[in-house]
C-alpha cells in the first residue's frame, strides 16, 4: 500500500509535532514539590488502624500531636521530592534531630521520639501500612511501644517521584512518634 502525503497533512502533522513539544516541557517542567500531594484521608485512616491494633494489645491509643506531623510532613514531601528512602533527613542529619526542630524537648525532663516509614507504588491504603509495620520487628516495637503517647502522621503522594522511586507514582508515608514528660 502507498501512502501519499499533501502538504495539508504534513503542515497538520508538523503542528501536531509542534504542540507536542510545547506541552511536553511544561508539563515535565513542574517541580517535584508542587506534585506531591497531602493525603490527608490516609492520615486519619492509618491513625484509626494504627490505633485499632494498639487497644487490640491492650495499649493506650495515640494522640495526634500537630508538632509531630509537622515533622513528619516536611520528611514526607522531602523524600518524595528529592527521591530518596530513609530515616536520615535530606541534609544527612539523624531523624531526631529534624524531629527535635518540631517536637521540643525544651522544659521536659524526659524527651523521645521514633519513628516509622513506608511507601509503596501507586497507591498505600492505611490497612497496607499497618500491617507491613506489624511485619517488621523494628516498626512493629514502634506501634507496640508503651512509651508512645502522641503519633504525627503525613502521608503524601506523587505521580512521578524521582530517585529511588524511579519516576514512578508513589504513596510515602512518614510516622513520627513521641513522648515528653
Amino acid at each position: 500500500m502507498a501512502v501519499r502525503y499533501t502538504g495539508r497533512f504534513v503542515a497538520c502533522a508538523l503542528g501536531v509535532v509542534l504542540l507536542c513539544l510545547l506541552v511536553v516541557p511544561v508539563a515535565s517542567s513542574t517541580p517535584a514539590s508542587a506534585r506531591a500531594k497531602s493525603v490527608t484521608a490516609l492520615n486519619n485512616q492509618i491513625l484509626r488502624e494504627v490505633n485499632r491494633v494498639r487497644v487490640q494489645n491492650h495499649l493506650q491509643p495515640l494522640v495526634v500531636s500537630p508538632q509531630l506531623a509537622g515533622a513528619a510532613a516536611e520528611h514526607s514531601r522531602s523524600m518524595a521530592t528529592a527521591g530518596f528512602f530513609t530515616h536520615e533527613s535530606a541534609d544527612g542529619s539523624a531523624f531526631w534531630k529534624r524531629i527535635q526542630r518540631y517536637y521540643s524537648a525544651s522544659g521536659f525532663h524526659f524527651w523521645a521520639v521514633g519513628e516509622n516509614l513506608v511507601w509503596t507504588s501507586p497507591d498505600l491504603t492505611a490497612k497496607q501500612a499497618v500491617e507491613m509495620w506489624m511485619k517488621s520487628p523494628p516498626h512493629r516495637v514502634n506501634l507496640l511501644s508503651k512509651r508512645w503517647h502522641q503519633i504525627g502522621l503525613a502521608a503524601v503522594h506523587s505521580p512521578s517521584a524521582p530517585g529511588s522511586y524511579e519516576d514512578r507514582a508513589v504513596t510515602i508515608v512518614t510516622a513520627d512518634f513521641g513522648v515528653r514528660r
